[in-house]
């Protein structure tokens, strides 16, 4: 089989290298890829949103199945591209159609479909610039800390945590009146702030029948001890280690069947992965967000623990015969510790050269903003590489990502030595 992935990160990567293990597969295009894809797969250099030029790659080179890594091709629309091209339309593709990723395209369409369908989650309201003033109100009436978030698409950054009543409200008219984030802010949802221990749970699903992969925990802060600015994921661990057979049958009950009976319900045709970012309040699970994709850098520890092969896994979702997959996992804990470029989040510089890869026997590297120039790895993007390791627990898996981190470099490389300090 011909696969196209679509997407340049660590998911992507990761995605590649698994797919790479099947004998059933002849060939992988990755679009646009990195330096990491390029050593298993073709890359192709187009725009994850570039449908047209896409439809030119998958008709040049006999694509027959096409997955979907980021979120915003599938809120864009990307497989309705397909189902609505005769010469796209028989080729399945692993990602939701567009009307189901709104569930990561707009925060209040997610809230909606969670009330509607009885899934716990924060108590919440959303407002626009005309309903300034009942923002300021409603933020009156919740204790601090104060949670903003823009509806829209706002790459990972849209959502804002404030202790301080009077910032709050500078906040949010800075988001409505001044589109802080474009016009993934021209509607604003706030909601109750939820203390507890966060962990995601990944469901793969056909439209009828799915699977619970493993749980992972990711840690966004850039800082030690969960400080600093918000980061795309700075590493991540799997399985999470609170989340015991109680406990992961309240989230299966309570969250996992009324989402997907409820996409059901809804009408909303759905093949790919569902990403639920839960809360654990006490003892009770709460959602805080649907992801319609994969996340990142949760992948670089949920798929290497997948033992099945993924094309086959990916037939069956296509063919809706998910159900008749026995998933096999990996018992061993992963951890993967994300470097990322000096400056980041903010300004960084790219181009510089990476050494040490090529060194790493023990660990998978997995990269992320990387490319080749002058046949020479360098760094593109603010998050480089996950350095990924398997141990009887996440303390054992962390020692051996650490102890490769040394054998790695870049200029201003850095890395938080704290991943797992809160289990």
């Amino acid at each position: 089989m011909n696969i196209l992935i679509l997407g340049s990160g660590g998911r992507e990567h990761t995605l590649a290298w698994k797919l790479h293990q099947s004998p059933k597969l002849s060939k992988l295009v990755v679009a646009p890829g990195n330096a990491g894809t390029a050593d298993i797969a073709k890359n192709i250099p187009v725009s994850v949103n570039d449908f047209e030029a896409i439809k030119t790659i998958v008709l040049a080179e006999d694509i027959q199945m096409v997955v979907v890594g980021p979120e915003d091709p599938l809120v864009n629309g990307v497989h309705d591209f397909f189902l609505n091209d005769d010469a796209l339309k028989a080729i399945p593709v692993i990602g939701p159609q567009k009307a189901a990723a709104e569930l990561e395209g707009s925060k209040e369409f997610a809230k909606k479909f969670m009330m509607r369908h009885g899934i716990p989650t924060a108590a919440y309201q959303s407002f626009t610039t005309d309903s300034l003033a009942e923002g300021f109100a409603f933020l009156e009436t919740l204790k601090p800390p104060y949670v903003l978030k823009a509806d829209g698409l706002a790459a990972g950054k849209g959502v804002l945590i404030l202790d301080n009543l009077n910032d709050a409200k500078a906040e949010l008219q800075t988001m409505l009146v001044d589109a802080k984030f474009g016009s993934a802010s021209t509607t604003v949802v706030i909601e109750e702030f939820l203390a507890g221990i966060e962990l995601s749970v990944f469901v793969l699903t056909d439209g009828d029948g799915y699977k619970v992969l493993p749980t992972a925990k990711d840690y966004k802060r850039i800082g030690e001890g969960d400080s600093g600015l918000n980061t795309g994921g700075m590493g991540a661990i799997s399985p999470v280690p609170f989340a015991d057979q109680g406990f992961m049958d309240k989230i299966h009950e309570r969250i996992v069947v009324p989402t997907v009976e409820g996409l059901k319900k809804d009408n909303l045709p759905y093949k790919g992965f569902i990403f639920i970012g839960l809360i654990k309040v006490g003892e009770d699970p709460l959602v805080i967000e649907y992801n319609v994709r994969m996340g990142d850098p949760e992948t670089e520890v949920v798929i290497p623990r997948i033992k099945n092969d993924l094309v086959e896994v990916f037939e069956a979702v296509a063919n809706q015969q998910l159900s008749t997959v026995n998933l096999q996992l990996d018992e061993r804990t992963a951890t993967t510790v994300m470097l990322v470029s000096g400056g980041y989040p903010e300004a960084y510089e790219k181009d510089k050269a990476i050494t040490g890869h090529n060194d790493i026997d023990d660990s998978l590297v997995f990269h992320a903003g990387t490319r080749l120039k002058d046949g020479e790895v360098v760094t593109n993007g603010g998050r480089v590489m996950a350095i990924t390791s398997f141990g009887a627990d996440f303390k054992q898996a962390l020692k051996t990502s650490y102890q490769n981190i040394e054998k790695l470099h870049f200029d201003k490389m850095n890395y938080r030595k704290d991943i797992g300090f809160d289990l």
